[in-house]
């Protein structure tokens, strides 16, 4: 069943999680006006899977069961499903700002591959209970929050040293028939309005810590979890054009001694498949970072035009504001491309499915982590100062000061006063309100930390390959004797290098277009 976005409003209503939101609880929180705009643009993705011609990138066919699903709950099985997906990221974050939906993709994705590793290092049968898991989601459709995060204490002491256990989410206690668990998540993305959390580990650990290795689905309103969590964008109020009826909510999610049945657990206690597991997962979500990044770029690159145009200015006559304009597009289309790459020379992993390659797709990240700031920059350098000097938009229907108003700050005589001022107003609520710092911070540090993009850049990049080259150059014969071997196998292989269809184009036309 593919949702729409009134279903998947009407679906929150059969589960009543504990929540706060600014201290007060939540009641219903398909009704609450503070969440509104995060339910709004979840919907985006739930809606775009019934639109036609959108539906080649919104819903893909799972080879496990054969049924359409929509593509953020989808396993990549090929090159192109990881084009379709990053396509989709980025149409649907350039209506909403962020998608969110993604997230649960990059983590059954992930979880699609390290089940199947720790089933067959240690003869365990997690692959197949994430199947029906899997198959169960998809049927219903639901969102997955990705509760990953740790509150994390002191960062210079591992989970097991932390003076309290319960920083980190951890097994508590094994039962015949599942486990409890308890800790504390402190960044889940739209925590309120999932429809269940998928728990997982944030880092490696070590033997000594497997009780923190531990991955599990836990619905919303399982007895001992409570969501302490902000608002969804800036609702209700006049000035915020975008997140009044777009935004995001993030939520602190405490763990308070859950039971969570053997069916719903993906990892316990395997301390190395869970450091793999949190790796994987951040491949796949760095790479649909991407995506949504150069969605929220569409944005600024189609606020910033419409700026200059009611400034008065034309771009092939101002170089200075052509070249911020061709500075923001490059920014953007830059770690796009990377993640184009990433899913061109993706590699298929033992699990069948199909993982962006990590280079491109941490370069990528690395990329729009370090540029956010950049763009909105160059946002304010085309836009003028107007967007943080305007009037409040009360002011705009205030019979004092109006029409006075109107007659100096209109721009070209052509454009009304009003459409300039509302445009000033976009971008301000994309980059200079809290909710633009919002986007910097979770561009910045979403996904991981920009040391952590470099060490698995550092990690995954063939250097042997280069130093053989170099010293082949110098005739020093080391590709014979064989005593380097690249860290990165795979690479060049068949499936990686070949040029995947468009979607919705023969998987031939691909090949015949590559050899021409």
């Amino acid at each position: 069943m593919l949702m729409t976005a009134a279903d998947y409003r009407e679906s929150l209503r059969r589960y009543s999680p504990r929540v706060f939101v600014n201290g007060a609880a939540v009641a219903s929180v398909a009704d609450a006006p503070s969440l509104a705009p995060g339910l709004n643009a979840v919907g985006v993705a739930y809606d775009f899977a019934h639109v036609p011609e959108y539906a080649t990138l919104m819903t893909a066919r799972q080879g496990s069961s054969g049924q359409l699903v929509n593509r953020m709950l989808h396993i990549n099985e090929s090159a192109s499903d990881l084009l379709a997906k990053l396509e989709a990221v980025r149409l649907v974050c350039r209506e909403s700002g962020c998608a969110q939906r993604y997230l649960s993709h990059d983590a059954l994705n992930a979880l699609f591959q390290a089940t199947r590793r720790t089933d067959d290092a240690h003869a365990t049968d997690y692959h197949p209970r994430l199947l029906a898991y899997l198959h169960r989601v998809q049927d219903q459709d639901l969102t997955l929050g990705i509760a990953m995060t740790d509150a994390k204490g002191d960062r210079a002491q591992r989970p097991g040293q932390q003076a309290n256990p319960d920083v980190y989410v951890h097994i508590k206690e094994r039962r015949p028939g599942g486990i409890v668990i308890r800790g504390t998540k402190a960044i889940v993305t739209g925590a309120p309005y999932m429809h269940e959390f998928l728990v997982m580990p944030c880092r490696s650990h070590s033997a000594e810590d497997a009780a923190f290795a531990v991955c599990c689905a836990v619905p919303v309103d399982a007895p001992g979890v409570t969501i302490v969590a902000r608002p969804a964008g800036r609702p209700g109020e006049n000035a915020a054009k975008f997140s009044a009826k777009y935004g995001q909510s993030t939520g602190v999610v405490l763990f308070d001694d859950v039971y969570v049945p053997d069916e719903r657990v993906f990892l316990a206690g395997e301390h190395h498949e869970g450091g793999f597991l949190t790796t994987s997962y951040a491949t796949h979500h760095r790479h649909s970072c991407i995506g949504a990044r150069a969605g929220f770029g569409d944005l600024l690159i189609g606020a910033g035009a419409l700026m200059i145009e009611a400034n008065g200015l034309d771009a092939d006559r101002h170089g200075h504001i052509r070249d911020a304009m061709v500075e923001l597009i490059t920014i953007t289309e830059s770690f796009f491309a990377c993640g184009v790459a990433a899913s061109v020379y993706g590699l298929k992993d033992a699990a069948g499915s199909m993982m962006p390659d990590p280079v491109f797709a941490n370069i990528g990240k690395l990329l729009l982590a370090s540029k956010i700031y950049d763009m909105h920059r160059l946002a304010h350098y085309v836009s003028g100062g107007l967007v943080v000097s305007l009037p409040g938009p009360d002011e705009d229907h205030n019979p004092e000061t109006q029409a006075s108003l109107a007659a100096v700050l209109a721009g070209r005589p052509d454009i009304p006063a009003a459409q300039r001022l509302e445009v000033a107003r976009l971008v301000e609520d994309l980059t200079a309100s809290h909710q633009g710092g919002w986007y910097s911070i979770i561009s910045l540090h979403g996904g991981g930390s920009p040391e952590a993009m470099k060490r698995e850049i550092w990690r995954n990049y063939p250097i042997a390959d280069k130093t053989a080259l170099v010293e082949r150059l110098l005739d020093r014969g080391v590709l014979a004797d064989g005593s380097r071997t690249s860290r990165q196998p795979g690479r060049c292989c068949a499936t990686g290098c070949e040029v995947p269809p468009r979607p919705g184009e023969p998987a031939g036309m691909a090949v015949a277009a590559a050899a021409e």
